[in-house]
């Protein structure tokens, strides 16, 4: 892997104002930071990979990234992605997504990939709020937790991303920290590599809104709350749900091997031809029949 001043020349945007829009301390760079790495240590040539992002703090980061990238509507990014991979098989599709993009109005749209087992690796930035809009209660804010919509505790049961994933079908599901940053390289590397629909769900922090609104002081304490929290999913395993209590797992949650969409859709399509091929040739020979019998008059 090349040194972090190389990478940040040969994936990065030069002609975008740096610092980002991401507030001082913000975990997001963390994340950008993973996914530049990971890609460079698989030497994919930048002119192949096609980055999709939504609506949101997350859907900033194609901004600023040197790659083919596509800023869609708010939970729409995968419904890009897919025509994209399905137009494009041979490109490699990389879609950005914030909790409440992904499993809010998207979250059709992420089940639905995930059962059609498309090939796209999802990178979802859990911080547990809407961050840009003003930080309004997610379908990942934990029950009893404060924000703008909800300042006496949220009141609803949260979502649990990677295990909706697997429960919908999705091939590889890994989940990560902004804390553990080298473990999170590897995770988003094993996600790029694997064939179907890969998920990597990122637990990071968003101190501004969640933070405040939740009693942490700082950044920095927020990413020392992902280390007392993850628990390598090897040693959750042995754990039982009470010793596991609110710990979350870490690492590679699920990898199977499952036909992806485009394999079927490539069958079809060759029927398909093959089908149209015959009815023209059929119609050919109608022609050519009609033909000689009006010679023959």
């Amino acid at each position: 892997m090349e040194p972090i001043t190389d990478l940040v020349h040969k994936y990065l945007r030069h002609d975008k104002k740096f610092p980002t829009v991401w507030c001082p301390g913000c975990g997001n760079g963390i994340i950008l930071g993973s996914m530049m790495r990971a890609i460079d240590t698989l030497g994919w040539d930048k002119n192949n990979v096609v980055l999709v992002a939504g609506i949101g703090c997350a859907g900033r980061l194609p901004v600023y990234c040197d790659f083919n990238t596509l800023h869609t509507t708010h939970g729409r990014a995968l419904t890009f992605a897919t025509g994209i991979k399905l137009a494009r098989p041979e490109l490699n599709v990389v879609v950005v997504m914030g909790d409440g993009d992904s499993t809010a109005i998207g979250g059709n749209h992420f089940i639905h990939a995930a059962r059609r087992n498309i090939d796209l690796t999802a990178i979802i930035f859990n911080n547990s709020v809407y961050g840009m809009t003003g930080g309004q209660y997610s379908p990942t804010s934990p029950y009893g937790a404060k924000a703008t919509t909800a300042p006496y505790g949220n009141l609803e049961q949260s979502f649990n991303i990677s295990r909706l994933a697997e429960a919908a079908g999705a091939t590889f599901v890994a989940r990560g920290t902004a804390y553990h940053a080298k473990m999170l390289d590897g995770l988003i590397g094993k996600a790029l590599l694997k064939k179907g629909f890969s998920v990597v769900e990122v637990i990071v922090h968003c101190h501004t809104y969640y933070g405040r609104q939740n009693r942490f002081a700082s950044p920095v304490e927020m990413l020392f709350w992902q280390k007392e929290k993850a628990v390598r999913i090897e040693k959750a395993r042995e754990m039982s749900p009470e010793e596991l209590g609110d710990r979350f797992p870490v690492g590679v949650l699920v990898d199977r091997d499952i036909p992806t969409y485009e394999e079927g859709y490539e069958k079809v399509r060759e029927t398909a031809g093959e089908a149209i091929r015959e009815i023209m040739e059929e119609e050919k020979s109608k022609e050519k029949a009609k033909s000689r019998i009006y010679e023959e008059l």
